[in-house]
């Protein structure tokens, strides 16, 4: 069971990598060690297919939220080739957290993550 949850909390940690790199180049790598390469990524703003459209999708977060960081919450959980987790968006430089959401992956044999559902659980007020 250990050897599962250590396939889980591995591909999360891939993935929040990914959500974290700010240099084009570490995230073009970030995401491509995280997705295959035809993988998706699905939340309430967002529909996109494939390396490009998720590396798109990040760098718009990071426009928006500047200085912030995505941090893990709570604990990984999952069964067969999916895994739920929370997450936030914390600010670097007071560690506010005015975003935060789950997300359920879908990972392929080989461990690197095909679909993502994400869901706001928590957004700033607009």
């Amino acid at each position: 069971m250990s050897e599962n949850t250590n396939r889980y909390e591995a591909a999360v940690a891939r993935y929040l990598e990914a959500w974290n790199a700010a240099e084009p180049e570490a995230l073009e790598k970030a995401v491509a060690a995280a997705w295959t390469p035809d993988g998706g990524y699905t939340d309430p703003l967002a529909d996109v297919r494939g390396h490009a459209g998720i590396a798109a999708v990040i760098t718009a977060v990071h426009q928006q939220f500047p200085g912030f960081s995505f941090r893990p919450r709570g604990t990984v959980d999952g069964h067969h080739d999916i895994a739920r987790f929370g997450w936030e968006l914390v600010n670097d430089a007071d560690g506010s957290a005015p975003v935060a959401g789950s997300d359920v992956i879908v990972l392929d044999d080989g461990d690197r993550i095909r679909s993502v559902f994400g869901f706001l659980d928590r957004m700033p007020p607009a």
